[in-house]
């Protein structure tokens, strides 16, 4: 099994996490909001890793900012973080809903009627996907995330997922032959795979330009739509209000093999196209990716 890295641990603890829940019960979702901005002060003078993983990204985006620009720009996606977090919280304690607007949402029904294979769905760590997952049940498709096993019990938890029997389930990327084989089984059975697009966790992965620099993205997704014959499409969600989101649907890549030697070359340009929505979608939200790496150094 995959050791998990420092730098892979994850932030926060139960304490602070009972805190926020107790703060939103309280004070509300805005007076939650208001305490993060200190607590996110906190991290950006304390927390060097967090900001130097965060500066990688930040100085590549904002290229044109100056240190002690960059610097706020560091602290804005800590803050835009937490809120997306809390937002996470509030709706798995029951405490209210939030309107998620699906942009493509009638392309995917297509889709889905018009073929017998399923669908991959290539995610990122943009916005909060876990918050928008629930509203794919409307595509009465079960849904299979191919994910770590580590991260599991924070998803379960987040989407509500109990059992077998749940709309929406897990794979887990350590089975054999990282879970491509149930991938493969559920696609041929026209259901749902989400997978993670934007690190490698130490798979195998292709080379793109983002942000005028090239980083290795996982090429997994590709080789399983190639080899399945079916679309991957993007899903990318945003905060865009106080208790409002959009998930995005809209871009559809088609991975096919030419022939044999071309192969490569086939899955460099998938990921590549990939690359290039995740870039479009940041330069709108640029304080919702929240990857936490300096992929451009392979840490990924």
């Amino acid at each position: 099994m995959r050791r998990e890295a420092a730098s892979d641990r994850k932030r926060g603890n139960t304490l602070g996490f009972w805190f926020f829940t107790v703060s939103v019960r309280i004070f509300g979702l805005s007076g939650a909001y208001g305490l993060l901005y200190p607590v996110s002060l906190y991290y950006l003078l304390f927390d060097r890793a967090a900001v130097a993983a965060s500066m990688a990204y930040v100085k590549r985006r904002f290229k044109q900012h100056n240190f002690l620009q960059r610097i706020f720009d560091v602290y804005r996606l800590f803050v835009s973080q937490g809120k997306n977090l809390i937002d996470r919280f509030v709706a798995v304690a029951g405490g209210g809903d939030f309107d998620v607007e699906v942009l493509g949402y009638e392309r995917v029904m297509n889709i889905l009627a018009n073929s017998e294979r399923g669908i991959i769905l290539l995610t990122a760590h943009i916005g909060n996907w876990q918050l928008v997952m629930p509203s794919l049940k409307k595509l009465e498709k079960t849904v299979y995330l191919l994910m770590r096993p580590e991260d599991n019990h924070a998803v379960k938890r987040a989407l509500k997922i109990h059992d077998g029997t749940d709309a929406i389930r897990i794979i887990s990327s350590e089975n054999f032959l990282g879970g491509v084989l149930e991938s493969m089984k559920a696609l041929n059975e026209g259901s749902i795979v989400s997978i993670m697009g934007d690190r490698t966790y130490g798979h195998n992965s292709t080379s793109a330009a983002f942000l005028g620099e090239k980083v290795d993205f996982p090429s997994g997704a590709f080789s399983i739509a190639a080899a399945a014959g079916c679309p991957v499409i993007v899903l990318l969600s945003a905060k865009v209000g106080k208790r409002n989101y959009v998930l995005d649907l809209t871009n559809v890549i088609e991975p096919r093999y030419r022939n044999r030697e071309k192969r490569q070359e086939d899955i460099q340009a998938s990921v590549q196209a990939f690359a290039s929505v995740l870039e479009k979608y940041v330069d709108r939200y640029p304080f919702q990716w929240f990857v936490f790496r300096d992929v451009w150094q392979g840490n990924a």
